[in-house]
């Protein structure tokens, strides 16, 4: 019988991320080593647009497929660069743009934050996901449904 993804199938996917200009963004290949991706659909463990492309999938199906930004990480929202002053950071800090700082969201996890701008007295951080306003590209096969 031939199984089909459907909303609470368990998947196991190899795939590929990549930008419009080609830039690999991830990967379930690394060098020697393969992570493929497991998750079950319908349980918002993956982005939207990533989740609707494999529903119907099945067993060593392959598919390149594209999400717009608002299927991914949304807008880049200029709102999301925030001024810090630099008498707020640690000493041992000496900021540099492309700097990238680690920030404790409320839940406790670190948060890559990019310096993007620096003046006398302030620092500038992008607070928007470092794939915010962009178009993705995925190419993956279906390696096992549960």
């Amino acid at each position: 019988m031939i199984m089909a993804i459907k909303k609470g199938s368990k998947v196991t996917l190899e795939y590929e991320g990549k930008l419009e200009d080609g830039t690999i963004f991830d990967s379930s290949k690394h060098g020697d080593h393969s992570h493929p991706l497991e998750f079950t659909v319908g349980e918002g463990m993956v982005i939207a647009g990533f989740e609707k492309a494999v529903l119907d999938m099945e067993i060593n199906q392959e598919k390149e497929f594209s999400i717009e930004p608002s299927e991914a990480y949304g807008e880049r929202d200029e709102n999301l660069v925030q001024k810090v002053p630099k008498k707020d950071l640690p000493d041992e800090i000496k900021p540099e743009v492309g700097m990238v700082l680690a920030l404790n969201s409320p839940d406790g996890q670190q948060i890559p934050v990019p310096i993007v701008a620096i003046s006398e007295e302030d620092i500038s951080l992008d607070m928007n996901h470092p794939l915010a306003g962009k178009k993705l590209i995925f190419n993956i096969k279906v390696v096992k449904i549960e």
